[in-house]
């Protein structure tokens, strides 16, 4: 008892100080006598309720933080740090997905994707997406693409666009000017604004249009990389209003909304299909891990990942960024893929060619 009062304890000091010596003024002057100077009355008064009020508002900070949290979760889509939302608040994205039934075959997808691995941040101080920005003022871009899925812009990539150092060498770039995002695979810069790709997708982040049936992106599921990372701006606020990017090792000849592409050349029904969701389960207990992990983690309970591309098993999305903690990596590795569960989101579908999601 004593240590939850301790912080307060300073306040009912001075509080009981003020009251003395508002008791020693009424005491000599009379209450007749004090409303001859109704500013002394009036500073009298504030004193003695401005410290009640301050510990109130102390003791009710941590509550306040929350509720005004779920408020900015129900009502905003998730925004980027230059004011574009990443997709709109409707989009399957931003909604939240706790409450979800879990889906039937959720064992199935768990046993095959290694129950017993451990959860991997693939991003952190050292490693993780980079993208660039831009205001969309570069004139349009010579592109040349590999596959025919992909858009023929126009792009505006910027030519000191990052090029991802891994094998992929993606290419992520926002433009600010326009709310668009541009997605490069196996891009490589050939000449002054001239690129060239395997493939290359443009997202309107203002729209929750799909890519065409059937196509590609950036990514094998035919879906956006960007809007699926984990920011640490994001984390630094406090909340993650969206899903997460994941990938595992082996996945089916299939795809589900909102992904548009497979890749794989097995019809196994024990694996999971491009763009299935999962969440990390309810009973999960978060509340003794670093807060960087326990918002990150708390957004794979809410908002759950989504299956974008073949990799690592549990690997999570992220942007390279050197505020990250150090802790995450260890953090997430005490997690296992037995954790997660595969969620049924079949219901929320309103058309196949967009991602908006019933709410």
């Amino acid at each position: 008892m004593l240590n939850t009062l301790r912080p307060y304890l300073p306040l009912l000091v001075l509080w009981c100080a003020v009251a003395a010596i508002a008791s020693l003024v009424v005491r000599e002057m009379g209450m007749k006598g004090l409303k001859k100077y109704p500013l002394t009355m009036l500073v009298l008064v504030l004193s003695l309720l401005s410290f009640p009020a301050a510990g109130v508002f102390k003791i009710s900070r941590p509550y306040q933080r929350r509720i005004l949290t779920l408020i900015r979760r129900e009502k905003s889509a998730a925004i980027s740090p230059n004011g574009c939302p990443m997709f709109p608040p409707d989009n399957i994205w931003n909604r939240r997905i706790q409450d979800l039934p879990a889906d039937a075959n959720s064992p199935a997808y768990i046993s095959s994707m290694g129950p017993g691995d451990r959860l991997h941040a693939d991003f952190g101080n050292l490693g993780g997406y980079e993208y660039s920005v831009t205001d969309g003022a570069e004139s349009n871009n010579d592109m040349s693409f590999d596959s025919g899925d992909s858009d023929r812009g126009p792009y505006r990539i910027p030519d000191n666009a990052k090029i991802e150092v891994e094998s992929d060498h993606h290419v992520l770039v926002m433009d600010t000017g326009n709310c668009l995002v541009y997605e490069l695979f196996g891009a490589s810069h050939t000449g002054q604004g001239r690129w060239s790709a395997g493939s290359g997708a443009i997202f309107d982040l203002r729209s929750n249009k799909l890519r065409p049936e059937g196509a590609t992106s950036a990514d094998a599921a035919g879906t956006a990389i960007l809007p699926g990372l984990a920011r640490y701006d994001e984390v630094a606020a406090g909340h993650i209003s969206h899903a997460l990017r994941f990938t595992t090792r082996h996945t089916r000849r299939a795809y589900v909304w909102p992904a548009r592409h497979f890749a794989s050349s097995s019809n196994d029904a024990s694996l999971p299909p491009m763009g299935e969701r999962f969440r990390l389960k309810a009973g999960v207990d978060i509340s003794q891990f670093s807060p960087q992990t326990r918002v990150l983690l708390t957004a794979l309970k809410e908002y759950g990942m989504v299956l974008s591309d073949n990799g690592g098993n549990w690997f999570v999305s992220g942007a390279l960024d050197s505020r990250w903690s150090n802790k995450i990596p260890a953090e997430f590795a005490s997690l296992h893929g037995s954790d997660f569960e595969a969620v049924d989101e079949s219901g929320l579908t309103i058309g196949s060619d967009s991602g908006q999601a019933k709410q």
